[in-house]
Parts: structure tokens; sequence; C-alpha cells
């Protein structure tokens, strides 16, 4: 007799599922998704898009027609709770849904603490799709201010991109060239090598973008950035801090990790609840700590679809391996990308390239599943 599997978003980490789902339908089993948006949007390319070089369209991943399409339920809606007792989720309508099975791709989000007042003017570059009103707002401002300030908040690569594409969106579709500048905490790309660190100041001083490092922001309060006792007054500020896993699974009170996402074993599985599954942004690996990267996502794929099968038809899982060193590649906005893998590191047009031939490649793959 068939299961119920109940896939939580449709994300990086469950593009292969999706691809197979009519495999597991035909198994026999309900397959339902359960997904805020008709989309999911590649976050790898969202700079990009901010900066034109990519049309939203060419981004996204039309989830619900797939799903309906491959005989599969799509809900759009939220997982708000999970009762791993009762084998039940209840959704942010308050509908409640049981599954046999249940995997999470729940994903991760900015989180708002700091962030007070009228945010009008504040954007976040999570959820994804908010950055195509975010290009709106610069436009404007470039379009009726002689001398405007953009300001991105964070010190990562996210913060990174965002500054090299709104200096691009600026130069493309503005009137007026803003100041832009970007506040990076105490270091920017501290955690990286050195060199990649240097090959970024660089490309940021080539495009007239200001780094801060007077130290962390405490607060954004009424579009006011507050650093100590400094007090900053751009016109358009993006929030690129670090990423936060989804909180369901710790209000639920599901076993958690260390950066509080949903803790899993070498299988992907919950490490108390075996119907349970999850990857990409919103697990910890027990085993040892993951970056917060979609190339993980992308290489806990097979392995998901592997596991969630088994426990659908009681068949052997396989464990996961993370793999070794993984290639970082950052979009500055001027048609140049940083290159790094282990200690081969470069800047120029030849990354960028690459890097733009390894994201559409990898949304051409998924799209096709649309026709």
């Amino acid at each position: 007799m068939g299961k119920k599997l109940l896939l939580a978003g449709g994300g990086h980490a469950h593009m292969t599922i999706l691809a197979h789902m009519r495999d597991l339908v035909r198994e026999g089993h309900a397959v339902t998704v359960v997904q805020p948006s008709d989309y999911h949007y590649y976050s790898g390319m969202g700079p990009g898009m901010l900066g034109t070089t990519y049309a939203p369209a060419e981004i996204r991943f039309a989830t619900r027609s797939v799903v309906e399409g491959m005989g599969g339920t799509f809900v759009r809606d939220k997982v708000a709770s999970i009762n791993a007792e009762e084998r039940q989720v209840t959704l942010a309508s308050g509908q409640i849904m049981d599954y046999d099975v249940l995997s999470c791709n729940a994903g991760s989000f900015i989180p708002f603490d700091t962030i007070h007042g009228d945010t009008s003017n504040v954007f976040t570059v999570k959820p994804i799709e908010r950055l195509q009103e975010a290009q709106r707002a610069v436009i404007s401002l470039c379009a009726t201010r002689t001398r405007p300030h953009v300001a991105v908040v964070g010190g990562g690569p996210a913060a990174l991109e965002i500054a090299g594409n709104v200096r691009r969106l600026a130069k493309l579709k503005g009137r007026h060239q803003p100041r832009i500048t970007l506040f990076a905490g105490r270091e920017l790309l501290g955690r990286f090598p050195e060199k990649i660190g240097k090959l970024a100041r660089e490309s940021l001083a080539r495009q007239n973008i200001e780094i801060n490092e007077d130290g962390y922001v405490d607060e954004i309060s009424n579009g006011v950035i507050v650093q100590g006792h400094k007090h900053h007054y751009p016109d358009l500020i993006f929030v690129a801090t670090g990423v936060k896993p989804s909180r369901i699974f710790a209000d639920s009170g599901l076993p958690t990790g260390i950066t509080g996402g949903l803790l899993v074993n070498q299988r992907l599985q919950s490490v108390k609840y075996p119907d349970i599954f999850g990857g990409g942004d919103c697990i910890d690996f027990e085993p040892r700590a993951l970056d917060k990267v979609g190339v993980y996502a992308v290489r806990e794929n097979p392995v998901l679809l592997r596991n969630v099968r088994a426990a659908l038809n009681g068949t052997r899982m396989q464990r996961f391996d993370p793999g070794g060193k993984y290639l970082l590649l950052f979009n500055m906005g001027d048609d140049t990308a940083i290159f790094s893998k282990g200690g081969f590191i470069f800047c120029n047009w030849l990354g960028f390239l690459l890097k733009d031939f390894i994201d559409r490649r990898f949304m051409r793959h998924f799209q096709a599943l649309e026709r």
C-alpha cells in the first residue's frame, strides 16, 4: 500500500526528488509539496538578477507546474510546525496534514532581530523574490536623487555580490550614480583566505564601493544604521548578514544542531525521528558542521531521493558523503568573478564566464522538467 510523502519546500536539495516524482507516484505513493510560492528562485543567481544579468524567469523553477504535471499535489502555504509524534504538520493557514515520510528543505532566513521601525527602505537578500522589488527601488532612487547613498550590511559573499550588482544596476539603469558603502563588520570576508579578501578589495575599489570596517552594525532603526556610537543615514539599505535555518524545528521540539537547524545523521535523517529527512540550509549535519552554501544542497540531492524512497519502500539507505573542497565563485557585478578552489584563486572575466555557465546549466537541467 502506498504512503504519504510530504516535502516541506521545493528548493535545491529537493530538486532530484521532484525530477523523479512521477516514479514515486507510479509506485503508489501520494506526494505533496508545500511551498509559499509557485516558484523556487535559485539564490546563486539572485545578485545577478538584481544587476539585470538575468531576468527573473531565468533563475526560477516552476515548482507548482512540475509537481502537478507529475501527479503530485502542490499546496501554496508554509509549514509552521511539526508534530513528529503524530506525524503531522500544521501549515501557516492552520491546515493540518498527515505524513508517513517528511522531507524538509525549508531554507534559511536573514534574522530581523536588529531591524526596527519603518523598513520601507530596507531589503533583505532573502527571499530572493524581494530583489525584484529592490531593483525597482534602486532604479527609482537613482532617477530622483543626484547622489543617493546605498548601504549593504554584511561582510560575506552575499554582501559582496549585492554591492557589486547594485553598482552594475545603477550604471545600466540609473540617471545618477550612487555612493555605495559596504558595512563589513570588523573585516571583509574574514573567514576566507587572505588572497580572496585582497581580490575583493581591489574589485570594490575599482568600482568605487566604500568598505566600512569600523565595527558590526548593532541596529537598523527606521532606516538608520546604528554602529556603536555612530549613525549613518543611507537612502536604501540591503541586509546581507549571515543566514539562520528555519525556526520550525526548534519551535516544534525536534533535535537541532549548533545553528538551530534540524539535526540529521549521515543518512540525512533526523537523529530522533527516522521518518523525517532534511537537506540544504535548514539542517545541521551531525558528523561535522557544513557551511551554508548551495553546493551541499546539490550534493545531498541524490542521497535524499534514495533515502526518502527507501523509507517509503522499506529498502536500504545510503550514507551522505559531503565530499572535499568545493568551488567558490563570487559574481562581482562587473562581468568578473572571484574563483577559488583549493589554493587556486583569481578574479577576472573567465571566472564570471565559468560561474555563468555553471549556473545556467544547473537551471536548464531542472527547468527542462517544466516542458
